[in-house]
């Protein structure tokens, strides 16, 4: 388990000592390795030469690049400085980005080169990819540095989410609390020096940093892709022996329609597939589980707000298919309903050594989620079956009403994607006069598949409800992505309205 007082000061010289910890796959051709030590001697480089630029503790250090061994190296070093770590969306536009850094107060930006033109002309910064007095090893001061130990409450590090209002949120983490997380993660298993981790999710989202700290915290390896590519995720399975990958599902069915690289893919090394961040189809499940035989196949939850553990497997139990398991020791959950009563279905409040105890400067955004009394309200909907194990239905936000009936979104996609043609399909609502909103599908086929419209309505007719049925059926080739891998629900809600208002001045859109 792992013993340690700063986040970012995790190196145990007994375990790691020189053993691989990092093979960045930046440049595909030849990735680059990296040892526990060298990580830790890079760490505590960049620590000294942020002090030596007038930072002080507490003050804010913002990322801003693709996922690279720098990134990491400049995280951990942050953290040891006593500095607080602000990791940022690289997608973002300039003035998002310039937002953040004045909502958080940075006052200092490690980048790469090809987002350093998005940031304020003066801000300063060190430059991953420079050579010269504003690159990164210009800034690197090598030498011994002993960690600062921070204090109960003292924050490490503020992830920025997405929200309903189009304004990123920012979230305060602690030490204490994500180093909670760690020592939990390490309780069964120890020691994970044999694994060996794929992480292709961005490292801004708490999928892929958690999963950073937790491999290299546990001793292990992680390899690292620059950014999510479903032939290369596959293909470094078995060019590193990978025992470990970790996913969402939409990145996972990207991959498993690499019909061509999986035919021939050896996978016998991998242990562990976890998915998570959003809900899983059966077929998707099924699919995953013949493609990985004999794998623990585990469906994870977890907030930016409350951190990454919050259920998990039981000893005396098999965790049902889809199930994300029961509630991890010192973890308190409820699930309430519209009317505040709590029940085996509704949304989920959570209460983890891990939460957040604010949004940054939004205290009546704060205080819509957050009770006095330390209850996060997530605003995500789950049901717990008689065993008490629960399920992940969708987010509060993602349900809309047709005609007095209440429409998940996840639940429509599941049945859709049942049907032996479909890879994978998401729901959106369009307004309607009458019915109030009306499901739209975004569908997209497997290879070769010639799917008409008529007939996946006819199928979810025949699966579901009639009010469940989409109206409108659009197919793609593929869903535009957002986030960590995450369906752009808001780019097909925008084009789903924009087709469905053509086609209603057209005449010709169902009732």
């Amino acid at each position: 388990m792992i013993e340690a007082y700063n986040l970012g000061a995790l190196f145990d010289p007994e375990l790691g000592a020189d053993r691989v910890a990092l093979i960045d796959c930046r440049d595909w051709n030849r990735p680059r390795e990296y040892t526990h030590r060298q990580i830790d001697e890079l760490a505590n480089a960049c620590a000294r030469g942020l002090l030596a630029r007038g930072l002080e503790r507490g003050d804010s250090v913002a990322i801003l690049s693709a996922n690279r061994a720098e990134y990491l190296i400049a995280f951990f070093g942050i953290l040891r400085a006593g500095l607080v770590a602000v990791p940022i969306n690289h997608k973002l536009p300039a003035e998002t980005i310039a937002f953040i850094l004045e909502d958080a107060g940075v006052g200092y930006v490690l980048c790469d080169a090809l987002r350093r033109g998005d940031l304020p002309s003066d801000v300063a910064i060190s430059d991953f990819d420079a050579a010269d007095g504003d690159g990164f090893e210009a800034h690197l001061d090598p030498g011994g540095f002993e960690a600062v130990r921070p204090t109960d409450d003292e924050v490490a590090m503020v992830l920025y989410t997405s929200g309903s209002t189009g304004r990123p949120k920012g979230v305060p983490l602690t030490h204490a609390g994500h180093l909670w997380v760690l020592r939990v993660r390490t309780r069964r298993g120890w020691p994970f020096t044999h694994h060996r981790l794929l992480v292709a999710a961005p490292l801004y989202h708490m999928n892929a940093l958690c999963t950073s700290l937790f491999a290299l915290g546990a001793s292990a390896c992680e390899i690292l892709l620059p950014e999510f590519d479903a032939r290369r995720w596959l293909l470094s399975i078995e060019r590193f022996g990978c025992t470990w990958v970790t996913s969402v599902p939409a990145m996972l069915a990207m991959a498993l329609r690499e019909e061509e690289v999986l035919s021939g893919l050896d996978v016998s090394t991998v242990e562990n597939v976890r998915m998570g961040s959003a809900p899983v189809s059966q077929k998707l499940w099924d699919k995953g589980k013949a493609i990985f035989p004999g794998t623990n196949f585990i469906n994870v939850y977890g907030t930016t707000e409350t951190g990454p553990i919050v259920f998990g497997p039981r000893p005396d139990r098999v965790v049902p298919d889809l199930s994300v398991g029961w509630p991890m020791p010192e973890v308190e959950l409820k699930l309430v309903g519209a009317d505040g009563s709590e029940g085996d279905e509704g949304v989920l409040w959570q209460r983890t050594p891990a939460t957040m105890t604010e949004y940054l400067n939004l205290p009546e955004r704060t205080q819509e989620v957050l009770t006095a009394d330390g209850w996060y309200i997530s605003g995500d909907i789950f049901r717990r079956d008689a065993a008490g194990a629960y399920f992940f239905v969708g987010r509060a936000d993602d349900m809309f009403v047709c005609g007095g009936e209440n429409i998940y979104p996840s639940e429509v996609e599941a049945i859709l994607e049942s049907h032996p043609d479909i890879a994978q399909a998401c729901v959106v609502p369009v307004p309607d006069e009458i019915k109030g909103e009306k499901p739209v599908a975004f569908v997209v086929r497997n290879d070769g598949a010639a799917l008409g419209e008529d007939e996946v309505k006819r199928f979810a007719l025949a699966k579901a409800p009639a009010y469940q049925h989409p109206r409108m059926v659009l197919f793609a080739d593929a869903l535009p992505l957002a986030g960590p891998g995450k369906i752009d629900r808001k780019t097909l809600v925008a084009e789903a309205r924009r087709l469905w208002a053509a086609q209603a001045q057209a005449g010709a859109v169902e009732g």
